[in-house]
């Protein structure tokens, strides 16, 4: 579930970095890291902190909430691995099969 949230921040950054017309290293330079920190929040490999999703927020002159749109929706949606594990468990309770 953390890994979704961070998925859907990084989604949600990079749609307003291109709404506004930045480039990465744009934008990570009005924040104060490098271009590759940027990217890395992007794709969801490194969680955002509280404190630089503000900076976010406010060098793309945009709420907090802006981030958090649609966030329930995300974690709603079942994933392959989820969908698939009723079949999973009942997989030896199957007509036919030899388990008791």
């Amino acid at each position: 579930m953390a890994a979704d949230i961070d998925l859907h921040l990084g989604r949600r950054l990079r749609r307003r970095r291109r709404l506004l017309g930045l480039t990465q290293q744009q934008l990570a330079v009005q924040v104060g890291v490098r271009f590759q920190q940027i990217q890395k929040y992007e794709c969801g490999a490194n969680r955002i902190s509280a404190a630089r999703l503000w900076e976010l927020a406010e060098a793309l002159e945009t709420p907090i909430t802006y981030f958090y749109d649609g966030l329930a929706e995300t974690l709603e949606r079942p994933t392959a691995a989820a969908s698939l594990e009723p079949f999973a468990r009942n997989a030896d309770h199957r007509p036919g099969s030899k388990a008791a």
